[in-house]
């Protein structure tokens, strides 16, 4: 005898700490390691879609995202989002804003001192020193703590590289400039097209850590003022619902909260005013506006027993109509709930790129040992050795692997919504 299937929940829940794809990529593996729990965490939408059987806790759930050392909570009501103000959010956009600005101004003397002999005056290299130091600890800060916490928790991510890859330039630049021959006056960078072996105790690196760290942090800010507007575009959507509606209790008009209206409840739409819900026209005639719908700006001429949809706008004549579809059941809640689906979702290759994400890390740190021990091997020079295995850790921070795909779908969606 055949086992009875076993009923399914599906739930949502609002991740916060992520930093990478590959730390969505470590969620999900936690979460589908549940019994009976299958989960998709979504990088741009920073929510995790979870199917589980019914009756299961979804606190065990919440536990073991902190576990793996991130932050889950279950999204708020409806109603409860639009009235919480977005000051956290805001504040955090801004904060990293003022982040990238200040060290653009910082990185972009380094960067140039280090490019251009020509501005290489005599101990240019600690005008360097004092200009890349506030980008490399404070600017990167960010990154530094996202790779300690992952660290704490045995795991890797794109903050792993980005922090290695800055702090071993930094700290061999620091090297170089007290025990090498670095700090000496008259030092000068030669900028050459071509690649051969050096002394590395006689070269510093602050224009690598500090333009990795102002251009990630440039990326990590567009990447977050895209995803919130798509997510302001999606919100104007489902604002474009009337708040309030007229209904008629016998011969009495009482205006309620659009919460309290029922289906088979009629309600009175002025001229001028917005469809409450979707409906059908019980007395009168008018003209709808229902270019919020169709795109098409001529309203359209409805009468009684005509079909009307929630949002649209009542140009002229007063209407009665009767509700038949309310609430998530309404078109324009269907409509939003599509593109918040869109954005939720995977693609094929944002799943590639999910994947590549979660074991690239691990492999790059054991190619920048390789790359250590080979050259140490070839050369019998630590500089030498150290200065490639630092070159490998800094070209290999491409978080553009695991934020394009995902990033362009919300952008997408999220002009689709506004459209």
């Amino acid at each position: 005898m055949a086992a009875a299937p076993v009923a399914e929940t599906n739930i949502e829940l609002d991740i916060t700490g992520m930093s990478c794809a590959s730390c969505a990529a470590r969620i999900e593996k936690k979460l589908n390691k549940l019994d009976g729990v299958s989960a998709s965490v979504n990088y741009a939408t920073e929510k995790a879609a979870v199917n589980m059987p019914s009756g299961y806790d979804p606190l065990q759930l919440i536990t073991t995202v902190e576990d793996a050392g991130y932050g889950a909570t279950l999204p708020a009501p409806p109603r409860a989002r639009e009235d919480a103000p977005a000051t956290e959010k805001d504040l955090e956009l801004e904060t990293l804003r003022q982040r990238f600005i200040i060290s653009a101004i910082l990185a972009v003397p380094v960067i140039l001192l280090a490019m251009i002999p020509a501005l290489q005056f005599t101990n240019w290299q600690w005008l360097s020193l004092t200009l890349a130091s506030p980008v490399i600890v404070w600017g990167a800060w960010p990154f530094h703590k996202a790779a300690w916490k992952n660290l704490r928790h045995g795991s890797t991510t794109m903050d792993t590289l980005i922090s290695i890859g800055t702090s071993a330039a930094f700290l061999w630049s620091l090297y170089a400039l007290f025990f090498g021959t670095a700090g000496e006056p008259g030092m000068t960078h030669s900028f050459e097209l071509t690649a051969h072996g050096m002394d590395g105790s006689a070269n510093i690196y602050l224009e690598v850590a500090a333009g990795v760290t102002t251009f990630v942090l440039g990326g990590r800010y567009f990447e977050k003022k895209s995803k919130r507007e798509a997510g302001a575009a999606l919100r104007a959507l489902m604002e474009l619902g009337a708040k309030e509606v007229t209904v008629l209790r016998g011969d009495q008009e009482v205006l309620i909260p659009i919460e309290d209206l029922r289906v088979g409840d009629q309600f009175i739409v002025r001229p001028g005013e917005k469809i409450a819900t979707d409906g059908v026209i019980t007395a009168g005639q008018s003209a709808v506006d229902q270019s919020m719908l169709t795109g098409e700006s001529i309203p359209v001429e409805v009468g009684e027993g005509d079909s009307v949809t929630g949002a649209t706008i009542n140009a002229n004549g007063r209407l009665t109509v009767r509700a038949t579809r309310v609430g998530p059941d309404t078109q324009l809640a269907q409509m939003a709930k599509m593109v918040e689906d869109a954005q939720s979702g995977k693609a094929d290759v944002q799943r590639l790129a999910d994947k590549i994400s979660g074991i690239f890390v691990p492999i790059v740190l054991a190619i920048a040992v390789i790359t250590l021990i080979g050259w140490m091997i070839a050369e019998g020079s630590w500089s030498m050795a150290f200065t490639a295995a630092v070159a490998v850790l800094i070209i290999a921070c491409p978080c553009a692997l695991g934020l394009a795909t995902p990033t362009a779908l919300l952008v997408g969606t999220g002009r689709g919504a506004q459209m």
